[in-house]
């Protein structure tokens, strides 16, 4: 029989192209690049007969590819002086990052906590630093198609080291910045290695210009150590015209104490997946994200919470807010090892639906392979609640205002898990602009 062979669409081949141009000039790492984008281009991009990928067709969202970024140059790094205030203006160590490179002058490196390493990918890779050579691209295996060509790619991003016993008061913040005036693809990759008992805070917000088309492949991997504690934030306020794909990887321990939250408004289209792994036993963890979307804006939420260890709970909970002719995804599954008993996992995904428009896919998933468990999952989808709308009417709040006092709430639940007062507060208030925004 003869093997089908699906044709190459012009971003794939732009993409060949772009590969066989930057191979030789990309930091390190050579053979392990070479792989990843041999494996990306046996599948190409993912596309809706790919189940992971079936509400969020890449080959039919990515017409093309963008050129790779060219290292920032003096006015690209001035538009990025005031880059992450959607974080608000808390008192956070700043690691800067323009138009994918790493920018020292912006960042704040002086003074580092006891225990607290920081660097940059782009001279990890080139010196074949142990650290990064040892884990990248280990912490939790993955075939994803976009996580591949991540990998090929990778140009610059962070390296973080937390020595075991060492808490970081000063919460770390990746500031990721795309400033340039022509389109372009970035693609950053980071690696932060939480050792034993170690507490850290860590901040990712990427923004853009509003007028500038361009593509993000961004990755985290993430290592957390037996009875670590770890809160990681991500922002993303992308620009209307921009791609957006991320992916966390996270390995945690024993007895550790993980959340996650991530936040998006900004973006034609964005996806985030989560792969994060249990390996430990008795860890908590606390997954959440709120997607306020407007327009034809498109945001994929997809997670894997792989329990692969006994007495570990976690919870997840996501929220949407749909306005116009936008579209949320969240593609959850809790996957339940044989070994891991006694877990305890529990997901809702709520989508609040704004306009006849707007549309909300979930799909909520449990594998389980063990017998002592208690595990669930939940999905709405539904629009404001007319009797409430119309008790606050009755006291004389105004229609608008009533809409968004609902929504705010709505939002709130989630955002109020963040531990960091100051964060959270930045947070609601910029829900509060966004509903502001919409008239």
């Amino acid at each position: 029989m003869a093997e089908l062979t699906l044709m190459k669409n012009a971003a794939e081949q732009q993409l060949a192209a772009e590969w066989q141009a930057a191979k030789a000039r990309l930091p390190g790492a050579a053979p392990q690049r070479a792989a990843a984008f041999e494996r990306f281009a046996r599948v190409g991009l993912p596309h809706r007969r790919i189940e992971e990928w079936k509400y969020t067709d890449l080959r039919a969202l990515m017409r093309d590819a963008k050129p790779l970024a060219l290292p920032p140059d003096a006015g690209a790094k001035a538009r990025a002086k005031d880059a992450g205030r959607a974080a608000g203006d808390g008192d956070f160590r700043r690691l800067v990052f323009v138009d994918g490179a790493f920018v020292p002058e912006l960042s704040d490196l002086a003074a580092l906590e006891p225990g607290l390493s920081l660097g940059s990918m782009a001279d990890a890779l080139a010196k074949a630093d142990p650290l990064v050579t040892e884990r990248l691209g280990k912490v939790v295996p993955s075939d994803d198609p976009a996580l591949a060509l991540n990998t090929a790619f990778m140009g610059d991003g962070a390296v973080i080291c937390v020595a075991a016993g060492a808490e970081i008061a000063r919460p770390l913040h990746l500031v990721f910045a795309a400033t340039g005036d022509k389109p372009a693809a970035l693609f950053t990759r980071s690696l932060m290695v939480v050792e034993a008992g170690a507490r850290v805070m860590l901040i990712e917000s990427h923004e853009g210009t509003q007028a500038r088309d361009y593509q993000v492949n961004t990755a985290l991997e993430l290592t957390v150590g037996d009875k670590a504690h770890v809160d990681h934030v991500k922002i993303t306020t992308e620009g209307a015209h921009a791609l957006h794909l991320s992916s966390l990887l996270a390995s945690i321990g024993a007895q550790a104490r993980f959340n996650s939250f991530a936040f998006t408004t900004g973006g034609a289209v964005v996806r985030n997946q989560l792969f994060l792994r249990f390996a430990g036993e008795g860890t908590v963890a606390n997954i959440r994200g709120a997607t306020m979307l407007r327009g034809r804006e498109h945001a994929d939420l997809t997670l894997v919470a792989d329990h692969a260890a006994v007495g570990c709970q976690s919870r997840e909970v996501f929220k949407s807010v749909l306005d116009d002719e936008s579209r949320s995804v969240f593609q959850g599954k809790i996957i339940v090892r044989q070994k891991a008993q006694k877990t305890d996992a529990k997901m809702a995904s709520h989508a609040l639906l704004l306009s006849d428009g707007a549309e909300a896919d979930n799909k909520p998933e449990l594998e389980i392979f063990a017998d002592d468990v208690q595990c669930g999952h939940g999905a709405t989808a539904g629009a404001l609640d007319d009797d409430l709308l119309f008790y606050l009417r009755a006291r004389g709040i105004p229609k608008k205002e009533a809409e968004a006092l609902m929504i705010q709430a709505f939002v709130g639940e989630a955002i109020e898990g963040i531990e960091h007062a100051g964060l959270r507060e930045a947070l609601i208030e910029s829900a509060g602009r966004w509903l502001a925004a919409r008239g």
